[in-house]
């Protein structure tokens, strides 16, 4: 599981990198938001892998550390994706803007001659 996870990340963080180094604006913005879930994905992940596991305390399990997942990486997950999708909204909206106004979605507001 923890391999298919690594390569999950690693795949998305570089196919990320890539994008943000394209010309346009629509491929920086989905590079950026492939780097945000791969950065989530990794946070998720150091919060140890664990099924069937309860994160609050509950009657009847152990309050060992060990019969419990940890709760923090899953609440920085969930907020970075809410901030992410409102980051995504805004980014969009930019790009129609910046498209309107000088008739290209290049990043630098020119066309490539080649």
């Amino acid at each position: 599981m923890e391999l298919i996870l690594a390569l999950a990340i690693g795949v998305m963080a570089g196919s990320g990198v890539w994008l943000l180094l394209r010309p346009r604006t629509f491929q920086f913005i989905m590079g950026l938001s492939l780097v945000s879930y791969a950065v989530n994905l990794f946070i998720f992940g150091m919060g140890r892998l664990k099924t069937d596991m309860p994160p609050l305390i509950v009657d009847g399990v152990p309050t060992d550390l060990a019969h419990y997942t940890d709760p923090l990486p899953q609440a920085l997950v969930l907020t970075a994706i809410v901030i992410g999708f409102a980051m995504m909204a805004l980014f969009l909206v930019v790009l129609l803007a910046s498209r309107g106004l000088t008739g290209t979605d290049h990043v630098d507001g020119k066309e490539s001659e080649s």
